[in-house]
C-alpha cells in the first residue's frame, strides 16, 4: 500500500488522474482543487460538467475548509451514521470551480478506507471520487468489472485491493440545506 500511495501522490501532484479503491466502489480521482485534472475526469467519463462529482476527505475536521458553513444537521448525521454517506453541502469554497455544482453545492464524504485516508493526508487536499465507469454505464462493484476503456485513460491504477471480490455498493447521498432541510437522494 505504501508504494501505491507514493505513486498515486506523484501522479495527483502533477495534475493526473487515478483509478483507486474507496470505502464504497472503485473510483476515478484527482486533486479536487485542480481544475485541469477535474476536466480530464469529465472527458474520460463523457460527462457534462454541469453534473458535479463528489470529493473525499480523510477527517471530518477538513470539511470546514471546503464549506462556508457546516449545517448542524450534517454534524448530527455524521455522529450517528454507520455506513458510507455522502452529504451534499451548500456554499462550497476552495475547490476547483468546475467541480462545484451550479447551485454552489458539493458532495463530500469522510472516507473510512485506510488507503484513501493516507493518500488524502499525504496530498493534504480532498480527492475527487466518481464511479469508475463511463457516464450512463453500470457502476463496477469490484476491479474486474471496470471497463478497459476507463483503465486505459487514467494515469495510474492503484494495485491495492484489485483482487477484492467483495461486491461494493455506492454510498447513501443526503442533501442538506443551510437551515437543516434534508433530502435523501440515494439510500
Amino acid at each position: 500500500m505504501i508504494e501505491d500511495i507514493q505513486h498515486a501522490f506523484e501522479v495527483l501532484k502533477k495534475g493526473g488522474i487515478i483509478l483507486y479503491p474507496t470505502d464504497t466502489i472503485w473510483g476515478i480521482g484527482c486533486d479536487a482543487t485542480n481544475e485541469g485534472a477535474v476536466s480530464k475526469i469529465y472527458a474520460l467519463k463523457h460527462r457534462e460538467e454541469a453534473k458535479s462529482m463528489l470529493v473525499l476527505v480523510d477527517h471530518p475536521n477538513r470539511i470546514g475548509h471546503y464549506i462556508k458553513e457546516i449545517p448542524e444537521m450534517a454534524l448530527q448525521l455524521m455522529e450517528v451514521n454507520d455506513k458510507p454517506m455522502t452529504i451534499i453541502y451548500p456554499s462550497a469554497v476552495n475547490l476547483a470551480v468546475n467541480l462545484i455544482n451550479q447551485d454552489g453545492t458539493i458532495g463530500i464524504r469522510v472516507t473510512s478506507d485506510e488507503f484513501c485516508q493516507k493518500l488524502i493526508s499525504r496530498l493534504n487536499r480532498p480527492l475527487v471520487s466518481t464511479s469508475a465507469n463511463i457516464s450512463g454505464q453500470k457502476s463496477p462493484s469490484f476491479f474486474d468489472e471496470i471497463a478497459q476503456e476507463v483503465k486505459d485513460q487514467v494515469d495510474y491504477i492503484v494495485k491495492w485491493r484489485q483482487d477484492d471480490l467483495h461486491r461494493a455498493r455506492p454510498s447513501s447521498v443526503i442533501k442538506i440545506g443551510i437551515h437543516g432541510q434534508i433530502e435523501i437522494l440515494r439510500e
